[in-house]
């Protein structure tokens, strides 16, 4: 029997979920981690590029957040 490793591959990004699950309805996205609902229910089925690619529009959305933006 094998079991799948909770360590991410080095190419494969982890999930920035800090379990800090409240979707802001005004922006429409988790106050925890800033991905949105589809981000967050695609996670588990994006390749590593896309997970990169959600990974980099977060920090941007985190700073409009606290921006008020």
């Amino acid at each position: 029997m094998t079991f799948k490793s909770q360590t991410p591959e080095p190419d494969n990004p982890p999930s920035p979920c800090i379990n800090v699950c409240k979707l802001d309805n005004s922006t429409g996205l988790c106050e925890g981690c800033f991905r949105t609902l589809d981000e967050i229910a695609a996670w588990s089925g994006y390749s590593a590029a896309e997970k990169r690619q959600v990974l980099d529009r977060l920090e941007e959305r985190c700073e409009r957040v606290l921006d008020g933006t």
